[in-house]
């Protein structure tokens, strides 16, 4: 963030956010949401009225819709400052991981808030181009337009600023609409300034212009909100952070089967596997992972499920082979990856044991995986039989 953008934060936080130092970061976190959706609130009531008298003065389609525009944008922010109150909500019997899922939900319902208002812009701004219509100007409009102008990127700079700051996606929508309206106002001046020049009937034109960048801001919206809502993969940082302090202590050999479940800002829940020395004492392997999770806890603000795998770490045979096989399955595809591994010897073979960790985009199939790595590891030495568990990685 800027330097501007810092000290406009600062200076609203000072004004409505009080005893702020004092916050815990998920309370600070909230206050920042609800400032954010006061504000906005506010702003674009205003807006709404010296534009709703602009259109109505000059008789512009364009105008008077940009103002109905804003008008659903306040309606927006609201969305918005009840989405981080009712985030902010406690765990319940009911909902146990919290309810911090519902700023993600008000995000969304922004984003089909301006979906529907491109969709009516569209059909106000056709209505104009079959059956134009002059459009009378003045410095007064003209000046409202501008003014607003102004507004829109002031709110759509504060409002990144604070969805950056809290990482929000709610907050992001919003500045995406602030945007747009910013766009659009600037689209609605320019062609009422041409048609105060030249006479040319351009304002529904603009408006369907207007319209149709609305309706594509609505849909960056929309897939920005609802990714996290579906389940998307962790940010590559964070799990970097995960793989740091688990890989920190030395009894960890390695990690996999990483799972992040994401329940809304501050609800955030992580399980994985452990590989640990298989000749380790088991109450001292507990707790150290216990250690892992409190850490994991403390830094990230996450909740740890850790699930230990003891894997032989003393058997030069069984590390040669879990190499060996290694680099078979790599070459498959070198973004394959084993785990788990162990031998369970016979009279007449030997059975490999292992997962093989497959990402999503792999154009194989399980099935195919399976084959190929069995026919690799025979290559090793005809009486290893490979017993394959496919694996899908969860992360990036």
């Amino acid at each position: 963030m800027g330097k501007g953008e810092n000290a406009m934060i600062e200076l609203l936080a000072r004004l409505f956010i009080r005893g702020r130092d004092a916050l815990a970061p998920s309370a600070l976190r909230r206050a920042y949401g609800q400032l954010c959706g006061a504000v906005g609130i506010g702003l674009n009531l205003l807006l709404f009225a010296v534009k709703f008298f602009a259109g109505s003065v000059s008789g512009s389609i364009a105008i008077t819709a940009d103002a109905f525009n804003n008008l659903s944008d306040a309606g927006s922010s609201l969305v918005t400052l009840l989405g981080f109150r009712l985030a902010g909500r406690k765990p319940d019997p009911e909902h146990p991981f919290g309810h911090g899922r519902m700023e993600y939900i008000s995000g969304l319902v922004v984003s089909g808030l301006i979906l529907l208002m491109g969709v009516e812009l569209a059909k106000s701004s056709l209505e104009k181009i079959l059956h134009p219509e002059a459009v009378v100007s003045s410095p007064l409009v003209l000046g409202i337009l501008a003014l607003s102008v102004a507004v829109k990127l002031y709110m759509y700079f504060y409002n990144r600023s604070i969805g950056k700051k809290i990482k929000s996606a709610a907050m992001s929508a919003t500045a995406t609409d602030s945007l747009s309206d910013a766009v659009s106002t600037t689209a609605v001046l320019a062609a009422t300034l041409v048609g105060q020049l030249t006479g040319l009937h351009i304002d529904g034109w603009v408006g369907m212009l207007v319209a149709l960048f609305i309706l594509f801001s609505a849909y960056k919206s929309a897939k920005e909100t609802l990714s996290p809502l579906l389940g998307q993969t962790p940010e590559p940082e964070f799990v970097e952070q995960i793989q740091q302090i688990v890989r920190s202590y030395p009894q960890v050999q390695n990690i996999h089967d990483l799972v992040v479940h994401d329940y809304g800002p501050g609800r955030v829940m992580i399980s994985l596997h452990a590989e640990v020395p298989a000749n380790g004492d088991l109450l001292q392997l507990h707790d150290v992972i216990d250690n892992v999770e409190h850490r994991l806890q403390k830094e990230l603000g996450c909740s740890a499920v850790i699930h230990m795998d003891p894997i032989v770490t003393d058997d030069e045979h069984t590390t040669a082979l879990r190499t060996a096989v290694a680099e078979k399955v790599q070459a498959i595809d070198p973004r394959l990856t084993i785990h788990d591994f162990r031998t369970v010897p016979g009279p007449t073979h030997t059975n490999l044991i292992f997962d093989v960790v497959v990402p999503y985009d792999v154009k194989l199939t399980d099935e195919q995986v399976r084959q190929q790595v069995g026919q690799l590891v025979k290559q090793i030495a005809g009486n290893y039989f490979a017993v394959v568990q496919i694996d899908h990685s969860y992360v990036l």
